[in-house]
C-alpha cells in the first residue's frame, strides 16, 4: 500500500504504519487522514486481521492538524475536517485487533488524539505531548476532549486541554497516558503482542 502519508510493512505478528511527511513533522492534514481512513478501513479487509503498529520518526509522532490548512477553511469544511478526523479516530478505536502507538518525539494536538484512539500507548523517554490548541485559541474536534478525561481524569485533562500543557514520557505514564516506557517503542510493542498471542484462550 503507496502513500505519500505513511508506510505499511509487516513486521513479525503486527502491521506497521509510520507516518512520513517531507519535513518529518507528519502533520494530519485533510488528505493525510482520508488516505488513513481509506488504509485502516483496507486493513480490515483482509482474511487474518493482525494487529496494528503506529509509529513517526524519533523527532515527531505528529505535530497534528496543519494550522495554516485550519485557518483557510470556511465553518462548512471545518465541520467536514472534524467529521473526518472523528472517522479516523473511531476507525482505530474499534478496529478488531489491538492498535499500539508507538511514540517518539513530538507527539502534539491531533497526534494526542491520535495515540488516544489506539488501544494502547508505548512511548520513548524523550517522548514529549501536548495540546496546544488552547493556546492557540482552538480546540481539537477529533475526540480528545471524551477520551483523554476518561483515561486520565478531569483534572488532568484540563491542565493538557485548557492549560495547553506539555508533558514527558515520564509524566504522561504517572498520569494514565503512557502504558510502557521503552527506548525502542515498536520494538517493546513487538514483544507485548508476541507474549499476548502466547497467553492460553480461556473457554
Amino acid at each position: 500500500m503507496h502513500s505519500p502519508f505513511f508506510r505499511i510493512e509487516a513486521v513479525g505478528p503486527a502491521v506497521l504504519l509510520r507516518l512520513i511527511s517531507l519535513d518529518s513533522t507528519n502533520r494530519l492534514t485533510r488528505a493525510c487522514v482520508t488516505a488513513l481512513v481509506a488504509a485502516i478501513e483496507q486493513l480490515k479487509l483482509e482474511n487474518r486481521v493482525r494487529p496494528l503498529i503506529i509509529a513517526g520518526n524519533r523527532q515527531f509522532f505528529s505535530v497534528g492538524a496543519d494550522l495554516n490548512e485550519i485557518n483557510a477553511l470556511t465553518g462548512p469544511q471545518a465541520y467536514a475536517f472534524s467529521a473526518i478526523g472523528q472517522e479516523l479516530m473511531n476507525t482505530i478505536g474499534i478496529y478488531p485487533a489491538p492498535v499500539i502507538a508507538a511514540i517518539e518525539g513530538h507527539c502534539m494536538g491531533g497526534g494526542v488524539d491520535l495515540a488516544l484512539a489506539c488501544h494502547r500507548r508505548i512511548a520513548a523517554p524523550h517522548a514529549i505531548f501536548g495540546h496546544r490548541g488552547a493556546a492557540l485559541g482552538l480546540m481539537t474536534g477529533w475526540g480528545g476532549t471524551q477520551r483523554l478525561p476518561r483515561l486520565i481524569g478531569k483534572a488532568r485533562a484540563l491542565e493538557l486541554l485548557v492549560a495547553a500543557e506539555k508533558i514527558s514520557a515520564a509524566q504522561g505514564q504517572e498520569f494514565g497516558l503512557v502504558d510502557a516506557i521503552a527506548d525502542d517503542p515498536v520494538e517493546q510493542a513487538l514483544r507485548f503482542l508476541q507474549a499476548a498471542s502466547s497467553l492460553p484462550t480461556l473457554v
